[in-house]
């Protein structure tokens, strides 16, 4: 099973996530975005930070999660290389999320993410969870 795909949205890109469970899925779209922004091999989980959220639903708490991430790279100028989510019945998140200072002389300078968008986003399970976004860039 591949982790995520990527596909093209106007002006923008899109991302497909898969996981056994939610919590995978929700890890492996963590991973998408950052290989949006950087090469994540070359990221060192050398920080941690911890993220709690709720949402109302599914796809609101994966919205979340994602502007979570974004506000952290931002606001921290942090890669994020290394992904830990748990989701409880009652759709609150916890997660633990390792990388490192941005270094554009070590990190690949992929494309910059502008923002996250609710257009098409949508949660999915059947035998797997498969998790679907757009970035804004």
């Amino acid at each position: 099973m591949k982790s995520y795909e990527y596909f093209e949205a106007t002006a923008d890109i899109g991302f497909k996530a898969y996981g056994n469970t939610l919590n995978e899925a929700f890890e492996n779209a963590g991973k998408a975005m950052f290989n949006i922004i950087t090469d994540t091999s070359d990221v060192a989980p050398s920080n941690e930070i911890e993220i709690d959220i709720s949402s109302e639903d599914e796809v609101a708490l994966l919205y979340d999660y994602l502007e979570e991430l974004l506000f952290h790279h931002e606001i921290d100028f942090m890669l994020f290389s290394e992904f830990h989510v748990e989701i409880d019945e009652n759709l609150h998140l916890k997660a633990k999320i390792k990388g490192e200072n941005i270094n554009w002389d070590k990190h690949e300078r992929k494309t910059e993410i502008k923002a996250i968008t609710f257009h098409k986003m949508e949660v999915n399970k059947t035998e797997l969870v498969e998790l679907q976004a757009i970035v804004d860039l």
